[in-house]
Order: structure tokens, then C-alpha cells, then sequence
């Protein structure tokens, strides 16, 4: 092993601008996937806030006792689905309403919004089917005057997400497929340049594992650096989009280190690919 190491860091310093190129590549390849898996992060983020406004709302009819309301309170909030419940009495329905629509405050004039409930959803129940089973199970209270919960908003951003998601992971493995390619051309470069090398080795009796090895550690490597260096462009794109652009969100500690661990790991696995067809033809 300690001999592979070494002759994958020689090739480094036989060959530098090779290298260079090799891990130039690798990193602009990874780059773009960085790049996708930010955009993909923080469309989810997005949807995500857009979610957490999923809420039912039920009026409650004029002259219900505090009583009853206030059981109603307790039972909806056991509800395994629900997030929270709040009461909206009419003084509060009448002056959020003046505050959020001012430019329609005379028709508010006469004060005849009603009071009413809005229960918050828990994360993973804010899909249409769940949404609507909460709000048939409210209904069945006799003060409620009506349930309203935007049921083709809630379908479309349901739909949304489904359609974002689908797209994402399709996209995610294209670029990974791409990223794998690019990195296996540019370690067959490094195999190619090296061809007479394997020929004089397969003459002496060395075996496939102990040619592979080299160039493993050597993809590997190659991965690594370029992982690294598709992290700092990534950051430093996100930074110039933050300041210029939109604010947005940037992967975290965990995410970060696993990048360049895939970017390692599709360079291992180029090189395999690349090593393994050359060996088959020598």
C-alpha cells in the first residue's frame, strides 16, 4: 500500500500540469453539482416556509359559548396532526384584517368578521388528504359556521413540492453521471500517458490489483483535492449571490464534508472505470 502511495503521489510530480488539468476539471464538474444541490436546497428551504403557513381555519358561529370553544381548543390541539390551536376572537379577526388589507378598511367598518380557530399543522401532515381529514374532523363540532383551508393551494404546492422533488433527485444523479464521466476521461488521460509503464509492469508479472492501485489513490486523491476546490467556488458563489442577489441558504458542516467525500468517491470510481477498460485491452 505504502508503494501505491507513492507512486500516485510521483504521478503528480511527473506529470504536474496534467494533474492540474485532472483536478481542475474534477472540481469545475463538482462545481456544478454544487451548484445544483444549492439551488435544490434552498428551493426545498422555500418550500418548506411556504408549508409551515398550511393551516385550517374554522369560523365559529355567533353567540358559542367560551366553554364550548375552549373543550373544542383542547381536543383539536390532541389531534396527532396538529402543530397548534389559536383563538381568533372578532376584535383580533377585525384588526388583523385592517392591518393586512388597509387599503380595504371601510368595508371592515361594520365589524362583521367572525371569530374562528386556526390550527397549525404539523410537518408531515400538511399534504391535501391529511389537510382534509383534519378538516372534516372539525367540522363535526356544531359551532362551527365553515372550514376553510385553501384546498387548491394546498394541492398545487403539494404538487409542487412532488414535481421538485422528482426533478431534483433525476438531476442529481445526471449530474453525478456527468461529474463521473468527465472525472474518468481526465484519469484515462493519466493512464494513456502512462500506458508503456502498465505494458513493462503486465511483462514482469504484476498483477491488476497492484497497476489499479496507484491510479485508485490517485482518482481518489485527485477527487478530494477537486471536491475541496468545488467547495470554495461554491462559497464563494453563494456569498456574491447573498450580497447581490437573494439571501440564501449554504450547506451545512455535515453536508459540506460529504460533498467532498462524493467528489473522492466519484474520482475513485472514474478511475476504476478507467484502469479497468485500459487493463483489458493491454
Amino acid at each position: 500500500m505504502n508503494l501505491a502511495v507513492r507512486e500516485a503521489l510521483r504521478a503528480f510530480q511527473r506529470a504536474p500540469m496534467l494533474s492540474a488539468l485532472s483536478v481542475t476539471t474534477i472540481a469545475f464538474s463538482l462545481f456544478a453539482f454544487g451548484l445544483f444541490g444549492l439551488v435544490a436546497l434552498n428551493l426545498r428551504n422555500a418550500l418548506q416556509q411556504v408549508e409551515e403557513r398550511v393551516e385550517v381555519r374554522a369560523f365559529i358561529a355567533e353567540g358559542t359559548l367560551p366553554e364550548a370553544v375552549a373543550a373544542a381548543i383542547g381536543d383539536i390541539a390532541a389531534f396527532p396532526e396538529v402543530q397548534r390551536v389559536e383563538m381568533v376572537s372578532e376584535v383580533q379577526a377585525l384588526d388583523r384584517a385592517r392591518r393586512e388589507l388597509g387599503e380595504f378598511e371601510d368595508v371592515f367598518e361594520a365589524g362583521i368578521l367572525p371569530a374562528s380557530l386556526e390550527i397549525r399543522i404539523k410537518d408531515g401532515f400538511r399534504d391535501p388528504e391529511s389537510v382534509k381529514a383534519i378538516a372534516k374532523r372539525i367540522e363535526n363540532y356544531d359551532f362551527i359556521d365553515d372550514i376553510r383551508y385553501g384546498e387548491e393551494w394546498v394541492e398545487k404546492l403539494y404538487r409542487l413540492r412532488t414535481i421538485a422533488s422528482a426533478a431534483g433527485v433525476s438531476l442529481g444523479i445526471v449530474f453525478a453521471l456527468v461529474a463521473v464521466i468527465i472525472i474518468g476521461s481526465t484519469i484515462r488521460m493519466a493512464v494513456l500517458a502512462r500506458s508503456r509503464e502498465i505494458r513493462i509492469m503486465r511483462l514482469v508479472g504484476a498483477t491488476n490489483g497492484f497497476i489499479r492501485a496507484p491510479f485508485l489513490i490517485e482518482g481518489f486523491l485527485k477527487g478530494l483535492l477537486g471536491g475541496v476546490l468545488a467547495l470554495l467556488l461554491t462559497w464563494v458563489t453563494y456569498q456574491f449571490v447573498g450580497q447581490y442577489v437573494v439571501q440564501a441558504t449554504y450547506f451545512g458542516g455535515g453536508m459540506a464534508v460529504l460533498g467532498v467525500l462524493v467528489g473522492a468517491l466519484i474520482g475513485l470510481l472514474g478511475s476504476a472505470i478507467s484502469v479497468g477498460r485500459h487493463l483489458r485491452r493491454v
